[in-house]
């Protein structure tokens, strides 16, 4: 059994500061010199990013779609090991999920970490009407342990002092905290919320902010006394490591900030599986180092598209390691760049040209939600019939389609590519719009890593 202080921060909707709030708790707490373990409810990777840079260690995902409840409780216990308390930031509101009844929703994984909520409702424009708003909350679920309110958008005086009497005399839930209407946020939006926090120009100053935000408004003594009150957590089952007499092929890893978004689960499962990893850069190395495989995430390559295009000599040690047959994982952002060229406004940036596809940028989004895969192509890394879960998101679209290959995954839930398939195969590449989850899909990790040694043995045989 393991005691791990915890609460989990959630909201009447989206929009209402959950991911600042969450960032100043963090930060206002590791000020008082305690440890603070980080999670996030969902796929987000920004939001992610933001956390464990205020935590100062790595934000991990949780999400009930991707994973089942074993997998979440495993994850959290492990990566919440030696921290003081965990904060685990929900998405959009309390309840709300992929239908009316609100399955994977943030209630829902409160439930399966049995952790209090603390609550962000707004208070523009109402006074009592918040209270009925959070006693009907409070009876919605009763399993879920809603332990605390912070008012948001809240007049000091007359205004907080009204709503604070009526919800704590309608439901019993203690107000912890009031934060007033705040002029100037410290965090621009980009496409999925918030700006990454590599691309922040001050990020100390930007979490300071935030803490200072917690310390000032929020009752930080209360929040305390609420996570310490979650009760301890079951034994769960630990993911074993690589024996030491395996074979450890080695993994590039393109992490710059042109490509950011890795789930860290993700790059601990390559290790577990027996990678050595590699870090590398596509907007500063000369070319690419002796690899097994390479696995490139997802990110904003079009913020830093002329810089990717003028690093020519690495482009070109890209693609000529793919012509020698090196295994290939590529998320969203990695498959733009494995394309031909990528297209912003009027000016057009080449790229690897690995895959015979041109990207285009544009103003909205083209897919975002979850996603369900069926293998139906070959590839190098998933066995046909393999039905996959995954995410995706982003604002680029393929403009030659009718030259595209064919792909290895049929869309079940999803927009892909075109609608109905994604997976783009070239050799032993594969390149995907959806991001998978390791804990979700641990054959992911598997299969790269395995193929990685079957590389790594072929180039052996040949120089003998």
């Amino acid at each position: 059994m393991q005691k791990v202080p915890r609460l989990v921060v959630s909201a009447v909707r989206g929009g209402l500061g959950k991911t600042t709030l969450s960032l100043g708790i963090i930060a206002a707490w590791r000020n008082q010199g305690k440890q603070v373990a980080s999670f996030k409810k969902g796929p987000d990777f920004i939001d992610a990013g933001w956390l464990g840079a205020a935590a100062g260690r790595p934000c991990y995902n949780l999400d009930l779609f991707l994973m089942e409840e074993e997998s979440i409780l495993g994850s959290f216990v492990r990566h919440s090991a030696g921290a003081d308390a965990a904060v685990i930031e929900g998405n959009r509101g309390l309840y709300d999920g992929v239908d009316g009844s609100g399955t994977y929703s943030t209630a829902r994984l409160a439930r399966v970490l049995d952790a209090p909520v603390v609550l962000i409702v707004d208070c523009t424009k109402s006074s009592a009407t918040v209270a009925a708003v959070v006693l009907g909350i409070k009876q919605y679920d009763v399993s879920v342990a809603v332990r605390g309110i912070i008012l948001n958008n809240v007049s000091p005086g007359r205004h907080e002092s009204v709503i604070r009497q009526a919800i704590e005399q309608s439901s019993g839930i203690r107000v912890v905290g009031a934060v007033p209407r705040l002029r100037h946020g410290e965090f621009p939006e980009r496409h999925m919320g918030l700006t990454p926090f590599q691309e922040h120009p001050d990020v100390n100053t930007a979490i300071a902010a935030s803490a200072s935000v917690a310390e000032r408004y929020l009752d930080l003594a209360a929040l305390w006394q609420i996570a310490g009150d979650a009760g301890p957590l079951g034994p769960v089952k630990q993911p074993a490591g690589p024996s030491a007499d395996v074979d450890r092929p080695v993994v590039g890893v393109i992490r710059d900030k042109a490509f950011q978004f890795y789930y860290p689960d993700n790059v601990e499962a390559l290790e577990r599986s027996g990678a050595v990893l590699r870090e590398i850069s596509a907007l500063f190395d000369q070319e690419l180092p002796p690899l097994d495989a390479l696995y490139i995430g997802g990110g904003f390559p079009e913020t830093q598209a002329a810089e990717l295009a003028g690093n020519v000599s690495f482009t070109a040690s890209v693609k000529a390691a793919v012509e020698k047959g090196l295994p290939v994982y590529a998320e969203c952002g990695g498959m733009i760049y494995l394309g031909r060229s990528l297209k912003l406004g009027e000016t057009v940036y080449p790229m690897t040209s690995v895959l015979p596809a041109d990207f285009v940028l544009e103003k909205k989004p083209q897919a975002h939600g979850y996603t369900q895969l069926e293998t139906t192509g070959p590839n190098p890394f998933f066995e046909i019939k393999c039905s996959l879960l995954g995410h995706e998101f982003h604002y680029s679209r393929i403009k030659n389609l009718d030259e595209l290959p064919g792909m290895a995954f049929t869309m079940r839930r999803g927009a892909g590519i075109d609608g109905e398939h994604d997976g783009l195969v070239y050799k032993n590449v594969l390149a995907t719009y959806t991001h998978l989850h390791a804990l979700g899909e641990p054959q992911w990790a598997e299969a790269l890593v395995r193929r990685a040694r079957m590389f790594r043995r072929d180039r052996a045989e040949v120089r003998r």
